[in-house]
């Protein structure tokens, strides 16, 4: 992995905040064009394993690390990283990686996205029903890059700046679509958007012309479930290293394979951010 810098501390207040982020030039150009390609790849076959079909056209897949090597350079974005461990702990791994594409649909054919299906949410929504929006913390961030060109009509996601802190939902007025103070975040090409999953979002709409391929990364403590199907066969990958490794999975263990104290797993990525900052993480 290149060397990274450390994480800005102005940037972790923001987040802080508002619970969300851009981190600016993220995204390799060519790790983007890379991933950008096998997102059509997988798309225009007929798979199903992973598949992940919705309404108005929405298509993509689940797990699309385990699918497409272009999509590995993802998981361990030294860009990136730093901001996560920061935020959340080195104690973390990979939940899901979700390949969405949004078809260019005119408004009156769309289903979602209208006044009596408006789509803001919030993550992890089975989290606020067992534990009760009051003691739902920060779990999970989820990193957004955009393969297709970003502009005012590309759909792109849309939030609203410090909805993590709110105990309700948000106020849609009737016969509107978006709440007050909801922003689409204005992006290039490379830029990457974090945001943790209390924070209220939704898609845009897409009248560009063309479809919106975005992939979602989510990072999130080791001892919550991940929600893509297991990757055993990419552990065994001798071309990974152990940061990957971690990211990917890797369970508590000894170099042996056997059980190691709870928390070892851990160590790759709490060893890295030493290397990186000498202020302790999270």
């Amino acid at each position: 992995m290149t060397t990274p810098l450390a994480p800005d501390p102005e940037q972790l207040a923001a987040f802080d905040r508002d619970g969300l982020l851009i981190l600016r030039g993220a995204l390799d150009p060519k790790v983007r064009d890379s991933a950008a390609k096998a997102a059509g790849r997988l798309l225009a076959t007929d798979r199903t394993a992973g598949r992940d079909r919705s309404v108005d056209g929405k298509d993509g897949f689940r797990g699309v690390v385990a699918l497409d090597d272009a999509f590995l350079p993802l998981v361990a974005n030294p860009a990136v990283l730093p901001t996560l461990i920061a935020l959340l702990s080195p104690n973390i791994h990979l939940l899901s990686s979700n390949l969405i594409s949004m078809p260019s649909l005119p408004d009156e054919q769309r289903t979602i996205r209208v006044p009596s299906r408006h789509g803001w949410h919030r993550d992890m929504s089975s989290t606020v029903t067992d534990l009760g929006v009051e003691h739902t913390p920060r779990l999970a961030i989820k990193v957004a890059y955009f393969l297709t060109d970003p502009g005012p009509d590309a759909g792109l996601t849309m939030f609203v700046p410090g909805s993590h802190t709110r105990t309700g939902p948000v106020s849609v007025p009737r016969g509107a679509i978006d709440p007050s103070g909801a922003i689409t975040p204005d992006i290039g090409p490379y830029d990457a958007v974090l945001f943790e999953n209390r924070t209220w979002h939704a898609g845009g709409l897409n009248r560009s012309g063309h479809e919106r391929l975005a992939v979602m990364m989510q990072y999130g403590f080791r001892w919550l479930n991940a929600v893509d199907d297991p990757v055993p066969d990419l552990l065994d990958r001798p071309d990974l290293d152990d940061v990957e490794r971690q990211l990917l999975g890797a369970r508590d263990r000894h170099p042996d394979n056997s059980v190691a104290r709870e928390g070892a797993g851990a160590r790759p990525l709490t060893d890295w951010w030493e290397h990186l900052n000498a202020a302790p993480a999270r």
